[in-house]
């Protein structure tokens, strides 16, 4: 029996061989075998390409499908595209210290924050 953490390898590297998903925003936890596929796909055939390829995986035992379909010309930009965006733009200016600003987006909005002194100490 494969462990979680091997099924999710397993199921990325399915979904990245399969050629009609663009895999980039796909996101996959596994817990006891259940996989959950998360995240936005282009089209919905690219959803279904998506379980399917998910499904010849051995070893998952059922799927938990939370994929949105994200039109192009939807105007909405993702949470992670905003966070990858702020971060890009901290890093164009080099006044800003990349390790001293923690930056956290839920449901469109940022929230940046100075990282305290003891989390640098730690990393």
């Amino acid at each position: 029996m494969k462990s979680d953490s091997q099924l999710q390898r397993d199921v990325l590297d399915e979904l990245e061989w399969e050629p009609s998903i663009d895999q980039a925003d796909i996101g996959v936890a596994v817990t006891d075998g259940v996989v959950t596929l998360s995240g936005f796909v282009k089209s919905y055939p690219q959803k279904m390409a998506a379980e399917k390829a998910t499904r010849r995986v051995a070893g998952v035992k059922a799927i938990a499908e939370e994929i949105k379909v994200r039109f192009a010309s939807d105007p909405k930009t993702a949470d992670h595209e905003i966070a990858k965006r702020i971060l890009d733009m901290f890093a164009w200016n080099v006044s800003i210290p990349d390790d001293k600003i923690a930056v956290k987006v839920e449901h469109g909005v940022s929230q940046r924050r100075r990282a305290s002194w003891e989390e640098n100490y730690r990393s």
